[in-house]
């Protein structure tokens, strides 16, 4: 009788070490599930301020930039495409088009003295590249955080668990073709 108390105690023990390292896997799992989320919106947040701040970059090169119709109405539609974006490639997309629309912008006001001279210019140029590199940071942070998650529901034990929790690879923020592109620049003066 003493044997039997032994065995089931053993096997207790057992089953309640498995169910201490299921337990342990899950919340892992969803830990780098929310970070994932948390450091795409953190993401979102900075894109939100730099696309705030587009619309007064913008009225501000106007009255400069009157030859530089196209580049000020790629700006307009960069900014348009970020905020009908949905997917971690949509924005990267739409980011990818602002890039180069600003790029640009900022090499082309290198001909507007007055324009590069005006202070609410140079404090949005300011703005706008101090955002552009906290993004940069945060992009980073967002790829690794996915790299751990995608690794992590790939590899067993996590798998099994993964797969039951119907946990899928997520999409890794990618620098789009136009972001990668030199920007075409038109140094064409007005007369």
């Amino acid at each position: 009788m003493g044997a039997v108390y032994v065995v089931l105690a053993i096997a207790g023990v057992v089953v309640l070490g498995v169910v201490i390292y299921v337990v342990g896997i899950y919340n892992q799992l969803v830990s780098l599930r929310v970070n994932i989320d948390k450091s795409w919106a953190n993401i979102d947040v900075l894109q939100k301020q730099r696309y705030d701040e587009i619309p007064k970059l913008v009225t501000v090169c106007e009255a400069y930039l009157q030859y530089e119709r196209d580049t000020l109405e790629r700006i307009t539609r960069a900014r348009t495409s970020f905020l009908s974006a949905t997917t971690p490639q949509g924005v990267a997309q739409a980011d990818g088009q602002l890039a180069g629309a600003l790029k640009t912008l900022f090499a082309v006001a290198e001909n507007y003295p007055e324009l590069k001279a005006n202070q609410n210019f140079m404090q949005l140029q300011q703005r706008i590249t101090a955002l552009e590199n906290q993004i940069a940071d945060r992009r980073e942070f967002y790829n690794d955080s996915v790299t751990v998650f995608n690794t992590r529901i790939q590899q067993i034990p996590d798998a099994l668990i993964a797969n039951l929790l119907g946990y899928r690879q997520r999409e890794m923020y990618q620098v789009s073709a136009e972001e990668r592109r030199s920007p075409d620049i038109n140094f064409s003066m007005p007369k």
